[in-house]
Protein backbone atom coordinates (compact mmCIF):
# COMPACT_ATOMS: atom_id res chain seq x y z
CA UNK A 1 0.00 0.00 0.00
CA UNK A 2 1.30 3.40 -1.30
CA UNK A 3 0.40 6.90 0.20
CA UNK A 4 1.33 9.26 -2.31
CA UNK A 5 1.42 13.17 -2.70
CA UNK A 6 2.97 15.48 -5.39
CA UNK A 7 3.43 19.23 -6.30
CA UNK A 8 4.74 21.38 -9.05
CA UNK A 9 5.46 24.53 -8.93
CA UNK A 10 7.14 27.09 -11.41
CA UNK A 11 9.25 28.44 -8.36
CA UNK A 12 10.06 32.39 -7.89
CA UNK A 13 12.87 32.76 -10.51
CA UNK A 14 10.70 31.39 -13.76
CA UNK A 15 7.88 33.06 -15.67
CA UNK A 16 6.70 29.65 -16.91
CA UNK A 17 6.73 25.95 -15.69
CA UNK A 18 8.97 23.69 -17.64
CA UNK A 19 8.48 20.94 -15.40
CA UNK A 20 6.02 18.10 -15.73
CA UNK A 21 4.58 15.15 -13.79
CA UNK A 22 2.44 12.42 -13.98
CA UNK A 23 0.96 10.07 -11.77
CA UNK A 24 -1.06 6.65 -12.45
CA UNK A 25 -1.63 4.92 -9.39
CA UNK A 26 -3.67 1.92 -10.72
CA UNK A 27 -0.34 0.54 -12.89
CA UNK A 28 1.63 1.43 -10.03
CA UNK A 29 4.20 4.42 -12.34
CA UNK A 30 4.84 7.73 -11.40
CA UNK A 31 6.53 10.55 -13.72
CA UNK A 32 8.98 13.37 -13.52
CA UNK A 33 10.30 15.25 -16.09
CA UNK A 34 12.28 18.82 -16.50
CA UNK A 35 12.06 20.19 -20.05
CA UNK A 36 14.63 22.11 -21.87
CA UNK A 37 14.72 24.56 -24.74
CA UNK A 38 14.13 28.33 -25.84
CA UNK A 39 11.15 30.06 -25.45
CA UNK A 40 7.93 26.88 -24.58
CA UNK A 41 10.12 23.99 -26.21
CA UNK A 42 11.21 23.04 -23.01
CA UNK A 43 7.54 22.68 -21.40
CA UNK A 44 6.19 20.85 -25.10
CA UNK A 45 9.31 18.17 -24.50
CA UNK A 46 8.04 17.66 -20.48
CA UNK A 47 4.70 17.43 -20.79
CA UNK A 48 4.57 15.06 -24.36
CA UNK A 49 6.95 12.82 -22.20
CA UNK A 50 4.86 12.66 -19.10
CA UNK A 51 1.61 12.26 -21.41
CA UNK A 52 3.32 9.83 -24.28
CA UNK A 53 4.91 7.41 -21.07
CA UNK A 54 1.31 7.34 -19.49
CA UNK A 55 -0.66 6.42 -22.81
CA UNK A 56 2.09 3.77 -23.47
CA UNK A 57 1.27 2.44 -20.13
CA UNK A 58 -2.76 2.53 -20.54
CA UNK A 59 -2.11 0.75 -23.29
CA UNK A 60 0.47 -1.71 -22.76
CA UNK A 61 -0.31 -2.73 -18.79
CA UNK A 62 2.07 -3.93 -16.73
CA UNK A 63 0.39 -6.22 -14.55
CA UNK A 64 2.08 -5.56 -11.65
CA UNK A 65 5.19 -7.63 -13.54
CA UNK A 66 8.51 -7.91 -11.60
CA UNK A 67 10.88 -9.61 -13.53
CA UNK A 68 13.74 -7.33 -14.35
CA UNK A 69 14.52 -8.26 -17.53
CA UNK A 70 11.25 -7.59 -18.04
CA UNK A 71 10.50 -3.98 -17.07
CA UNK A 72 13.68 -3.26 -18.27
CA UNK A 73 12.87 -3.91 -21.83
CA UNK A 74 9.26 -2.70 -21.31
CA UNK A 75 11.05 0.81 -20.18
CA UNK A 76 13.54 0.50 -23.21
CA UNK A 77 10.64 0.19 -25.46
CA UNK A 78 8.35 2.80 -24.25
CA UNK A 79 11.12 5.63 -23.66
CA UNK A 80 12.64 4.62 -27.14
CA UNK A 81 9.28 5.86 -28.72
CA UNK A 82 8.76 9.20 -26.63
CA UNK A 83 12.57 10.22 -27.13
CA UNK A 84 12.23 9.90 -31.02
CA UNK A 85 8.79 11.97 -31.01
CA UNK A 86 10.73 14.23 -29.60
CA UNK A 87 14.13 14.71 -31.23
CA UNK A 88 11.41 14.90 -34.06
CA UNK A 89 9.58 17.84 -33.45
CA UNK A 90 12.70 19.42 -32.49
CA UNK A 91 13.92 19.09 -36.03
CA UNK A 92 10.64 20.08 -37.75
CA UNK A 93 9.42 23.29 -35.69
CA UNK A 94 12.00 26.02 -35.64
CA UNK A 95 10.70 27.44 -32.35
CA UNK A 96 11.50 23.84 -30.87
CA UNK A 97 15.36 24.01 -31.59
CA UNK A 98 17.13 22.22 -28.65
CA UNK A 99 13.60 21.05 -27.29
CA UNK A 100 14.60 18.15 -24.56
CA UNK A 101 13.57 17.12 -21.26
CA UNK A 102 14.51 14.86 -18.59
CA UNK A 103 12.40 12.13 -17.24
CA UNK A 104 12.67 10.23 -13.88
CA UNK A 105 10.26 7.02 -13.40
CA UNK A 106 9.23 4.75 -10.33
CA UNK A 107 7.44 2.02 -11.04
CA UNK A 108 6.37 -0.08 -7.68
CA UNK A 109 4.99 -3.56 -7.81
CA UNK A 110 4.58 -4.17 -4.12
CA UNK A 111 7.86 -4.71 -2.46
CA UNK A 112 9.83 -3.84 -5.08
CA UNK A 113 10.76 -0.59 -6.82
CA UNK A 114 12.22 -0.09 -10.38
CA UNK A 115 13.88 3.64 -11.01
CA UNK A 116 14.72 5.04 -14.86
CA UNK A 117 16.14 8.13 -14.87
CA UNK A 118 17.40 10.18 -18.30
CA UNK A 119 19.33 13.56 -17.26
CA UNK A 120 19.43 14.93 -13.55
CA UNK A 121 15.92 14.73 -12.22
CA UNK A 122 16.13 12.12 -9.43
CA UNK A 123 15.19 9.57 -7.23
CA UNK A 124 15.67 9.29 -3.63
CA UNK A 125 14.87 6.52 -0.67
CA UNK A 126 14.13 7.87 2.52
CA UNK A 127 14.50 5.08 4.94
CA UNK A 128 15.16 5.49 8.85
CA UNK A 129 15.44 9.54 8.66
CA UNK A 130 18.40 9.09 5.74
CA UNK A 131 17.97 10.14 2.02
CA UNK A 132 19.73 7.80 -0.44
CA UNK A 133 19.68 8.43 -4.00
CA UNK A 134 18.69 5.93 -5.74
CA UNK A 135 19.51 7.72 -9.76
CA UNK A 136 22.91 9.13 -11.19
CA UNK A 137 22.69 12.12 -12.97
CA UNK A 138 23.64 12.63 -16.19
CA UNK A 139 25.62 15.77 -15.73
CA UNK A 140 28.64 17.29 -17.10
CA UNK A 141 29.86 17.88 -13.36
CA UNK A 142 28.75 14.41 -12.23
CA UNK A 143 31.17 13.09 -14.99
CA UNK A 144 34.38 15.13 -14.20
CA UNK A 145 33.52 14.03 -10.12
CA UNK A 146 33.38 10.37 -11.42
CA UNK A 147 36.74 10.94 -13.05
CA UNK A 148 38.47 12.60 -9.71
CA UNK A 149 39.07 15.73 -11.70
CA UNK A 150 36.57 17.65 -9.20
CA UNK A 151 35.14 17.26 -5.82
CA UNK A 152 31.10 16.64 -4.69
CA UNK A 153 31.59 20.32 -3.23
CA UNK A 154 33.22 21.82 -6.20
CA UNK A 155 30.43 20.38 -8.29
CA UNK A 156 27.93 22.28 -6.45
CA UNK A 157 29.25 25.66 -7.14
CA UNK A 158 30.56 24.81 -10.33
CA UNK A 159 29.79 27.16 -13.50
CA UNK A 160 28.54 24.17 -15.63
CA UNK A 161 26.36 22.38 -12.82
CA UNK A 162 22.97 22.91 -15.13
CA UNK A 163 24.45 21.29 -17.84
CA UNK A 164 23.26 17.87 -18.77
CA UNK A 165 24.68 15.18 -21.38
CA UNK A 166 21.80 13.05 -21.67
CA UNK A 167 17.93 13.91 -22.22
CA UNK A 168 14.36 12.81 -24.03
CA UNK A 169 15.23 14.29 -27.34
CA UNK A 170 18.52 15.32 -27.57
CA UNK A 171 19.87 12.14 -29.25
CA UNK A 172 18.18 9.98 -32.01
CA UNK A 173 18.84 7.80 -29.73
CA UNK A 174 18.54 7.16 -26.00
CA UNK A 175 20.27 5.01 -23.20
CA UNK A 176 18.08 5.05 -19.98
CA UNK A 177 19.60 3.93 -16.56
CA UNK A 178 17.95 0.86 -14.50
CA UNK A 179 17.91 0.77 -10.73
CA UNK A 180 15.96 -1.68 -8.78
CA UNK A 181 15.77 -1.64 -4.96
CA UNK A 182 13.46 -3.50 -2.36
CA UNK A 183 11.49 -1.73 -0.11
CA UNK A 184 10.18 -1.87 3.16
CA UNK A 185 7.45 -0.32 5.48
CA UNK A 186 7.76 3.41 6.21
CA UNK A 187 10.16 4.00 3.12
CA UNK A 188 9.34 6.80 1.37
CA UNK A 189 10.21 7.27 -2.60
CA UNK A 190 10.76 10.55 -3.55
CA UNK A 191 10.62 11.80 -7.33
CA UNK A 192 12.18 15.62 -8.14
CA UNK A 193 13.68 17.63 -10.53
CA UNK A 194 16.74 19.81 -9.71
CA UNK A 195 14.41 22.74 -8.82
CA UNK A 196 13.98 20.93 -5.38
CA UNK A 197 17.70 19.32 -4.40
CA UNK A 198 19.69 22.06 -5.90
CA UNK A 199 17.72 24.42 -2.91
CA UNK A 200 17.11 21.84 -0.25
CA UNK A 201 19.59 19.82 1.43
CA UNK A 202 19.14 15.96 1.92
CA UNK A 203 19.00 16.32 5.85
CA UNK A 204 15.91 18.98 5.43
CA UNK A 205 14.32 16.29 2.89
CA UNK A 206 14.68 13.72 5.48
CA UNK A 207 13.42 15.47 8.27
CA UNK A 208 10.05 16.67 6.67
CA UNK A 209 9.31 13.15 4.81
CA UNK A 210 10.27 11.15 8.19
CA UNK A 211 7.63 12.80 9.93
CA UNK A 212 4.74 9.89 10.29
CA UNK A 213 2.56 12.17 11.23
CA UNK A 214 2.49 14.37 8.07
CA UNK A 215 0.86 12.77 4.99
CA UNK A 216 2.62 13.01 1.72
CA UNK A 217 0.61 15.83 0.18
CA UNK A 218 1.48 17.95 3.03
CA UNK A 219 5.18 17.03 3.08
CA UNK A 220 5.06 17.80 -0.82
CA UNK A 221 4.15 21.41 -0.22
CA UNK A 222 6.67 21.55 2.70
CA UNK A 223 9.12 20.58 0.30
CA UNK A 224 7.64 23.47 -2.34
CA UNK A 225 7.79 25.84 0.08
CA UNK A 226 11.05 25.30 1.90
CA UNK A 227 12.70 25.21 -1.61
CA UNK A 228 11.19 28.55 -2.76
CA UNK A 229 12.01 29.93 0.48
CA UNK A 230 15.64 29.36 -0.37
CA UNK A 231 16.17 30.23 -3.74
CA UNK A 232 13.31 29.05 -6.15
CA UNK A 233 15.53 29.72 -8.49
CA UNK A 234 14.18 27.08 -10.74
CA UNK A 235 11.23 25.03 -11.38
CA UNK A 236 10.17 22.25 -8.46
CA UNK A 237 8.32 19.20 -8.64
CA UNK A 238 8.02 16.45 -6.20
CA UNK A 239 6.49 12.71 -6.05
CA UNK A 240 6.45 11.36 -2.95
CA UNK A 241 5.26 7.80 -2.14
CA UNK A 242 5.17 6.02 1.07
CA UNK A 243 5.41 2.37 2.32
Amino acid sequence: MLELGFKSDKGLRRGNNEDACFVIPSSDVYIVADGVGGASAGEIASRTAVSRIADYVDKHPLNREKDEDTVIAYFLECLKAVNAEIYENAHKYKENEGMATTVVIAYVPGDVAFVVNVGDSRGYVCRGGEMTQITEDHTYVNTLVKRGIITSEEAKNHKEKNKITKALGGEPTIEPDFFKIEIEQGDVILLCSDGLYGEVDDASMAKILSDKGSSMSSACNKLVTIANRRGGRDNITVVALRV
